[in-house]
């Protein structure tokens, strides 16, 4: 009981009436001092439902750099590129390990950061926030050498157990690399993490190699943002028979597997910023999008009103998906009206819903042709031109960033959707022919799947 030294129960002299008004004055004084730093921090520390959470996790929407970008190819198209890039400076993520990024350790001490350093050099130039994904492990960590195996099956492996620790400490000497890159997912998909055995996520192993690699980089800095766990939320149609949790709506059910991987990381993480998903508007079983492909994209508002109640942090997306693959996982099938039509009605969910951040996975080619890519192929002579896409990209960008308010206007007649902020309103046909409808009173007449920009 003898903690307070000097004062009167540890037996020291009492203070005379004067030092104890002396006292309380400066501890008065003290304790405003405080409470308006602690009104300061927390004026900085704010979500929509009230949780309190870093500002910095409102990145906003943004792309995804892939094997392709505009840090190669033809020197005037790359030029073009760069250009549309500083004009638009948008939120930009990049792999640490594939999807145009070299292996950064190909043996254990000995690192390779060109590719890496050139694309982060990209993000810097166009002046957008930059994102690392930390993912995915140099092939010592998983069974093989020195040599890199670049197929799909070993890139998407994931590290042995005994070599979490070794991600971590590479995943370290990145966040040490890069001082000016503040944000960072851990790994992408839970690649490798699928337990065949049960039939389910291995979460405990995710969760493991999560809080290594989050509290190494927290021990080399502390003016970052880390989140996970990167689980694709896959959605079954309403009548399946297996798997089936809470979270569903008329476009399906999420899999169970996917919400217990979710929460059980929300339970056991060593801490987070933000969490982080990834998922498509059609179901996994037959791709079918229901009710149709515009009413499908509701699950990206329900999934993420999910998300914010079960974890309390800012939802980023860091990939989204609305028309479904082919064989070739290649998604070329809409026209690009079409296309970008669907993403409109997509990213006017996640707006509503207080997406914090969401990155557009952006397909570029080597090629001239390049469906919903944000720009055409910096290979060729001409290309680096902005596409339909980054034109729906940047404008959501100035329009609804995280945490301005929106609405869904009056829209009367069939055939549209619409979302409006106190600055602007966005209309989208979701019919292949013109339409005419109000919105708010104000009569619009749109081409088939046109997206119209009001205000």
């Amino acid at each position: 009981m003898g903690r307070h030294a000097g004062g009167p129960a540890s037996g020291g002299p009492a203070l005379p009436k004067r030092g104890r008004w002396r006292l309380t004055a400066l501890l008065a004084v003290v304790a405003c001092a405080l409470a308006l730093l602690l009104a300061a921090i927390l004026a900085d520390w704010h979500s929509r439902d009230g949780t309190p959470h870093d500002e910095r996790a409102e990145v906003g929407w943004g792309f995804t750099h892939t094997q392709y970008s505009a840090d190669r190819g033809e020197d005037t198209a790359r030029r073009t590129a760069a250009k549309l890039l500083t004009a638009e400076s948008l939120p930009q993520n990049q792999h640490i390990m594939g999807w145009g990024a070299d292996n950064p350790e190909p043996r254990p001490g000995s690192y390779n950061f060109a590719d890496l350093d050139r694309r982060v050099a990209l993000m810097r130039r166009s002046g957008g926030t930059p994102v690392l994904t930390l993912c995915c492990a140099p092939d010592w960590m998983k069974g093989g050498g020195a040599r890199t195996d670049w197929s799909q099956k070993s890139l998407e492996k994931a590290p042995d157990r005994g070599h979490y620790r070794d991600f971590a400490r590479l995943a370290g000497v990145v966040a040490k690399r890069y001082p000016d890159v503040h944000h960072f997912i851990v790994w992408n998909e839970l690649k490798g993490f699928y337990d065949e055995s049960r039939k389910r996520w291995d979460y405990e192993g995710y969760t493991e190699l999560y809080n290594l690699v989050y509290e190494e980089i927290r021990k080399q800095r502390d003016d970052v943002l880390i989140g996970g766990p990167y689980v694709v939320m896959d959605s079954n149609p309403p009548d399946t028979a297996s798997n089936i949790s809470s979270l569903q709506g008329p476009w399906g059910i999420v899999d169970q597997r996917a919400v217990d991987a979710l929460e059980y990381w929300n339970r056991h993480k060593a801490g987070a910023d933000f969490v982080v998903v990834d998922g498509s508007s059609y179901t996994r079983d037959g791709n079918r999008l229901l009710p149709d492909e515009f009413r499908a994209t509701r699950k990206f508002a329900d999934v993420t009103a999910w998300l914010r109640k079960t974890t309390g942090l800012p939802v980023w997306w860091a990939e989204w998906y609305v028309e479904p693959p082919d064989a070739q996982d290649n998604r070329a099938g809409w026209t690009e009206e079409h296309r970008v039509a669907v993403q409109a009605a997509a990213m006017m969910n996640m707006a509503e819903s207080g997406v914090s951040a969401a990155f557009y996975w952006n397909p570029e080619t080597e090629t001239g042709t390049c469906p919903g890519c944000l720009w055409s192929s910096t290979a060729v002579p001409g290309g680096g031109i902005r596409l339909p896409m980054m034109d729906l990209l940047s404008r959501f960008a100035r329009e609804f960033p995280p945490g301005k308010e929106v609405r869904r206007p009056d829209v009367q007649g069939d055939g549209a959707q619409a979302l409006a902020s106190r600055d602007a309103t966005v209309v989208v046909n979701t019919r292949d022919t013109d339409v005419q409808v109000r919105v708010d009173g104000r009569v619009v007449e749109l081409k088939g799947y046109e997206v119209r920009w009001l205000g």
